[in-house]
């Protein structure tokens, strides 16, 4: 049975219960309002000012422009569905994840964010995981100390720019400051805080231990929150802000990993989704903190109290046919989507490209090689293949490096039951076939894959106690709406592909390595 978290607010509006997600992402930031049965209302995305890379390897945003964007999305999304501020039961939070955020002692932003793809941090992890030991420091945190990882950029900012952070008096992730600035309140979700480095993944709390070694004071914090859990109302000025009522309650919500899981329904062990952006990941939830005692996937806390995922990551999946497009692209003799005429040329390629390979480290590769150095390779060209091959060949590649995470779960015991498919990776035919082979297992399609911002709206539920739980609330509103099987003669030509293609990276490993 579903209650609303004010009985009151609902007889009111006849019934029908409305939520908000909000997912600060890189690219912008996208408001969604859902219904309590996971129809969507509305949703509006206004986008972020390009990020900023002064050097090789260094990306920033100003913190203020997300919350800037965070107000024009939420009133344009209540605006096209003539909804008012009071229709909104419960908010959520979704965002790009380990950014590093600064305020001072007015609440104020010390320096633009240091965010996700920001690499110029490898001298703090060697310096950590040194001080630490490699693998004392997977066992606080699950992880290994990466450049992405939000601590290694807070080292170097006080190293570096010493001035500044003599100011600091506070810290925090992306979505967590603008929900700050809609609440006032200083919270973050476990999920999120799995990616700082400073989480005791294990017992859902800070690290005491890693706190030390950063030399970081735990005051400066947020305070953890289970991701449905109410840790905070919109105030006044977020109201003025953003066209919310003041006073309507706000969850923790979830980094966008966690979050788009949820919005797939992957949170029970079992799951496993595998989303190709401009990244790859391959998600698995579980019901313990599975460990990769080499570093090659992450181990977070999930959105789900008491549970758990791991993940493995493709630097370039997407990147990688949007990079042919522009080198080598040209645009559809019809004025359409040019990504369609590439893919309509693949599909006339026979399963395995003749040979050709293609291995998608153009930005270096996390899983499983954790290898910046690491750069792509077209091999086995010969004189009969065609553009039509090498397009193909890069959308079989793409699902090899993910078939990499899955060979992983396999050596973990991470049980595989299911495997959804989002992001361009689902909405292509052809991909979703390709992938369905590759990984020789039917995958599936949900009826709303709209991301990170619809799960965060599902969590705003759970908290408005719309449903009672995360499980219940995915039961509810996450529909599959396709399944394609995997083609049992085809499958047996990816194993052989798949097998070639593991041996191209050691083959080349040296030719990179200075």
């Amino acid at each position: 049975m579903r209650r609303c978290v004010c009985d009151s607010w609902n007889r009111n509006r006849g019934g029908v219960i409305k939520v908000l997600g909000i997912d600060v992402g890189t690219g912008g930031t996208r408001a969604l309002v859902m219904d309590d049965e996971g129809r969507i209302v509305s949703s509006a995305t206004e986008e972020h000012a390009p990020f900023a890379s002064p050097k090789i390897g260094w990306a920033e945003q100003r913190p203020e422009d997300w919350w800037r964007a965070c107000g024009v999305a939420v009133s344009k999304a209540l605006a096209k569905a003539n909804l008012r501020g009071e229709d909104i039961a419960c908010v959520g939070f979704s965002g790009q994840m380990h950014g590093a955020v600064l305020l001072d002692e007015r609440d104020e932003v010390v320096r633009p964010a240091l965010i996700w793809c920001d690499v110029r941090t490898q001298k703090q992890c060697d310096d950590l995981t040194a001080k630490v030991g490699a693998e004392r420091l997977i066992q606080l945190t699950c992880n290994p100390a990466l450049a992405n990882f939000t601590v290694t950029k807070f080292l170097w900012v006080r190293e570096n720019e010493p001035e500044l952070w003599r100011r600091v008096r506070s810290v925090m992730l992306p979505k967590d400051y603008v929900r700050f600035r809609l609440t006032g309140e200083r919270a973050t979700d476990m999920a999120d805080a799995s990616g700082t480095l400073l989480l005791d993944v294990a017992h859902r709390r800070w690290s005491k231990e890693m706190l030390q070694a950063a030399e970081m004071d735990e005051r400066w914090l947020p305070g953890l929150f289970e991701s449905p859990d109410v840790c905070g109302q919109v105030s006044a000025a977020g109201a003025a802000a953003t066209g919310l009522k003041a006073g309507t309650p706000v969850v923790a919500g979830a980094g966008d990993q966690a979050a788009g899981a949820t919005g797939m329904g992957i949170v029970a062990a079992g799951g496993v989704s595998a989303t190709i952006g401009t990244s790859g990941v391959v998600f698995a939830a579980t019901d313990r903190p599975a460990l990769d005692p080499k570093g090659r996937l992450h181990t977070f806390c999930h959105a789900i109290p008491g549970r758990w995922h791991v993940m493995g990551v493709t630097q370039a999946a997407g990147l990688s046919l949007r990079w042919f497009r522009d080198q080598f692209g040209t645009e559809s003799k019809d004025g359409g989507d040019p990504y369609d005429a590439l893919v309509d040329a693949a599909a006339t390629v026979a399963p395995g490209c003749d040979g050709l390979l293609w291995t998608p480290y153009l930005m270096g590769e996390r899983t499983p090689h954790l290898d910046g150095n690491a750069r792509a390779a077209l091999v086995g060209l010969s004189a009969s293949h065609t553009r039509a091959h090498v397009v193909r060949a890069i959308l079989e590649g793409v699902a090899f490096s993910l078939r990499d995470t899955f060979s992983i779960f396999e050596e973990m015991k991470v049980p595989v039951k299911k495997i959804r498919l989002g992001g361009g990776g689902a909405r292509s035919k052809l991909w979703r076939q390709i992938q369905a082979d590759i990984y020789g297992q039917e995958i599936e399609i949900v009826e709303a894959e709209e991301g990170a911002a619809y799960g965060a709206a599902i969590l705003a539920g759970v908290g408005a106690k719309v449903w009672p739980s995360v499980d219940a609330a995915c039961e509810r509103t996450v529909r599959v709406k396709e399944r394609v099987a995997a083609r049992g003669d085809v499958v047996l030509v990816m194993n052989h592909s798949y097998a070639a293609y593991r041996r191209v990276y050691p083959a080349t490993k040296a030719i990179f390595a200075g």
